[in-house]
């Protein structure tokens, strides 16, 4: 994986942003994390975006979407559609696109592992600790009211 960065300055960013979007368009995104950084008429969002080396970006039809519905038993793509929701959620407040919560196949792998605790959220395939850190509370939360066989967990987990 690599790394790009990219600053955005609220007042007067269009060709900044447009030169971000453009990058978004062009490559493979693991995961952005972005801060605001305050200071008057030069205040600026500032993005760190990994993404994955190769000829541009996968789309779906190319890696062959995947339907949850199918994949998932009944049960569990309730909760998965649940974890769904709360990720637009979470994305819409943000600004940022829903992969850059979680992906579907991350939402899923919640789903399937059964995730109730940091540990076990650490675990998935590309979610870090910055994700864990910033979504891990609220998504850990929904995930220990709905999935059934979630025992109580201690606090800090």
């Amino acid at each position: 994986m690599k790394y790009q960065f990219f600053d955005i300055p609220v007042q007067g960013g269009a060709e900044a942003q447009e030169e971000f979007n453009r990058f978004l368009a062009a490559h493979r995104v693991a995961s952005i994390d972005r801060e605001f950084a305050a200071d008057g008429r030069l205040s600026l969002w500032c993005f760190c975006v990994t993404y994955f080396e190769g000829d541009g970006p996968v789309s779906p039809q190319a890696k062959g979407k995947i339907d949850y519905r199918e994949v998932l038993s009944e049960p569990d793509f309730a909760v998965y559609a649940k974890l769904r929701a709360l990720r637009k959620e979470v994305s819409d407040r943000d600004g940022m696109p829903a992969y850059g919560v979680f992906t579907n196949e991350q939402l899923a792998d919640l789903v399937r592992q059964r995730v109730t605790t940091v540990a076990a959220l650490e675990s998935i395939n590309g979610v870090g600790k910055a994700r864990v850190e910033k979504y891990g509370p609220a998504f850990l939360a929904l995930l220990r009211e709905i999935l059934p066989e979630a025992a109580p967990v201690a606090p800090g987990a």
